[in-house]
């Protein structure tokens, strides 16, 4: 199933997610959030191990890695004592570099303090892909003493 999902994300068609079963009418809300949520952790790393994936990141964390590192250390510091665990964020990148749909699990205070930053960061431009007018992006977040 897991490959089928991934193909379907990668090339963009449902046809594979109709194997899927279907979450019960009391979990419907939480558990298409969940799978939404991993569907498009699974479809950022797809497209950061896919041909242009690779220059884009080198690009990406070249003008990230400062000023990140920057809003992370003052989360940590605005929620002290912070919850240091990791955290993923997704987020759509426009083709301007504009995030949206930016979103953390699990949204500890810092992890959603540093989505709150990210979605006001203009992202370097990301390549054009043919199937969406948005850049899925996928960013695991470790913090380390």
């Amino acid at each position: 199933m897991i490959i089928a999902l991934a193909r379907a994300l990668l090339f963009g068609t449902a046809s594979a997610l109709s194997a899927a079963p279907a979450p019960s009418a009391t979990s419907a809300a939480p558990a298409a959030a969940a799978t939404s949520f991993v569907a498009r952790v699974l479809r950022g790393k797809l497209i950061e191990a896919a041909s242009t994936g690779p220059a884009y990141q080198k690009i990406l964390w070249a003008q990230l890695d400062g000023p990140t590192t920057t809003a992370l250390t003052a989360c940590i510091k605005r929620n002290a004592p912070a919850d240091k665990s990791p955290f993923t964020l997704v987020a759509d990148v426009h083709h301007d570099g504009t995030p949206s749909a930016v979103v953390v699990q699990p949204a500890t205070p810092v992890a959603t303090c540093l989505a709150a930053w990210f979605r006001t960061t203009t992202l370097p431009p990301p390549p054009s892909l043919p199937d969406t007018s948005t850049y899925p992006l996928e960013i695991d977040v470790t913090i380390t003493p």
